[in-house]
């Protein structure tokens, strides 16, 4: 386990997976799971105690600077 046997043996099966013939049924190669919908890393909108609050703008810009301001 510690030599590098399980990031290995994960790294060969994702690589594999994407060639032609590896997998039974071509529909098994998911790029995306439909049932699994959006995911987003943070809201605009926060809801506390019965009231809405609202992310200022410049975080959810990502700017690291503005925001340091």
């Amino acid at each position: 386990m510690t030599g590098g046997e399980l990031p290995a043996m994960v790294l060969i099966d994702s690589i594999s997976r994407q060639l032609d013939g590896v997998l039974g049924k071509k529909e098994s190669l998911e790029e995306e799971r439909i049932s699994a919908g959006k995911f987003y890393t943070r809201p605009a909108e926060l809801f506390w105690e019965k009231k809405k609050y609202l992310v200022p703008k410049v975080l959810l810009s990502g700017n690291h600077k503005k925001i340091e301001e």
